[in-house]
């Protein structure tokens, strides 16, 4: 599908507002929906500094309308995650419930499917059907990540001359996402109440992008680290007060003692 279209063709073709927005499939993995919300939650206060305008939108679960098909569903994937720059989040003032390719001319920069069976279907590149083909030649996206948690498998492949190249990970096991400044890796821990192997993301400069749980944590830690400062500079306060007071008793106690020898302890140095 060409990616130039004029306006007037633009403004007769269906907008995401004309075409389904579910195929009526429910998930097939209780995992997925728990790793989406972990990614959401990580990169958008990240995605809000690199766009300040809020010129972005992320998707989970769906649709992308990549070609007009007489079936709109033929026409359609929905990845498990993605994200595109440079387009807003609301349309009219709607809430988007699909991302139409030729209404919005700007293909994902990253799209993830989480794999739930033994299909293959991640890796199908069947012309026109398969989803590696579509992401790769009809899509576009810049980037296509498979991730199966269930066999700790993390593959990552890269557009270039218009075919995907797969990445090799980093000597910390991660892989770079260079247009958005971050690294895609794998991380064991706890989400939700859920000990799993999870997707998450990185800084350059190899910082974990947290979640709004961790960056609640760290600012209640960082909160009761204050409290205990401040608390520990008042107790030295208050010691300091102490001392001194001690020290001015012992000077009373000395100069007292010093009249009662008939000596001026204003004459005395030491």
């Amino acid at each position: 599908m060409s990616m130039i279209l004029s306006p007037e063709l633009r403004a007769a073709l269906p907008t995401h507002l004309d075409l389904p927005c579910s195929d009526g499939i429910p998930a097939e993995y209780s995992y997925q929906p728990f790793q989406s919300a972990l990614l959401t939650s990580a990169l958008v206060p990240f995605f809000d500094q690199m766009h300040p305008e809020g010129d972005y939108f992320v998707g989970a679960d769906q649709g992308i309308y990549w070609m007009l098909t007489e079936n709109p569903m033929s026409g359609c994937r929905a990845p498990d995650w993605f994200f595109v720059p440079g387009v807003p989040r609301m349309l009219d003032g709607e809430m988007r419930r699909s991302y139409v390719l030729w209404q919005e001319m700007v293909p994902p920069t990253i799209v993830i499917e989480y794999v739930s069976n033994k299909s293959k279907e991640e890796w199908d590149d069947t012309e026109f059907d398969g989803k590696f083909w579509v992401y790769e030649k009809g899509i576009k996206a810049a980037y296509y990540v498979i991730w199966d948690s269930e066999r700790d498998n993390l593959e990552v492949y890269e557009r270039r001359d218009e075919q995907y190249y797969r990445l090799q990970p980093n000597a910390q096991g991660r892989y770079r996402i260079s247009p958005l400044k971050l690294e895609l890796g794998t991380w064991p821990g706890e989400f939700q109440g859920y000990l799993e192997t999870w997707l998450r993301a990185w800084n350059q400069d190899g910082v974990l992008l947290p979640t709004a749980e961790e960056r609640e944590e760290s600012q209640l830690h960082r909160a009761e680290a204050a409290l205990e400062s401040a608390e520990f500079q008042k107790q030295r306060a208050e010691s300091a007060v102490q001392c001194e007071e001690m020290q001015k008793q012992r000077a009373d106690k000395l100069a007292a003692k010093l009249r009662e020898l008939g000596i001026d302890p204003t004459q005395v140095s030491f």
